[in-house]
């Protein structure tokens, strides 16, 4: 499990270490182009039920820190959705489709011609 620490909050923001590892491509990415954008996000399973949005902006400190000392295989595609709804007026919304694919699991919404065209891109990236 990875953790956001964002600011002065006093709750840190677990996040799965898959799941976080692409969040922070998106999000450094978009902080050093100084790109402000919302996070929106439903609460784990072990917390007060509901969802949390949060305000992304560079002048706000934010530490990323993952469970795994490695890390893990990324999907660009995945984290091309995710910059796409980061320019949006909503932000990134983290569905559980997000959860799903970082974790290698495609949802039962990706077609198999989707699967195919990942998996061929991730094959081609490999052999370069």
């Amino acid at each position: 499990m990875g953790t956001i620490y964002y600011g002065g909050a006093e709750t840190p923001i677990h996040i799965e270490d898959h799941v976080l590892a692409h969040l922070k491509v998106v999000i450094a990415t978009k902080l050093r182009r100084n790109e402000s954008f919302t996070l929106s996000f439903q609460h784990n399973e072990d917390e007060a039920p509901g969802r949390t949005t949060i305000w992304l902006h560079p002048s706000i400190p934010l530490r990323f820190e993952f469970g795994e000392p490695e890390g893990p295989p990324l999907d660009g595609h995945l984290i091309r959705d995710l910059a796409q709804s980061a320019n949006t007026s909503g932000g990134i919304a983290l569905k559980k489709e997000h959860i799903l694919r970082a974790t290698g699991h495609p949802s039962e919404e990706t077609s198999d011609a989707e699967t195919s065209d990942a998996e061929a891109s991730d094959e081609k990236e490999k052999s370069e």
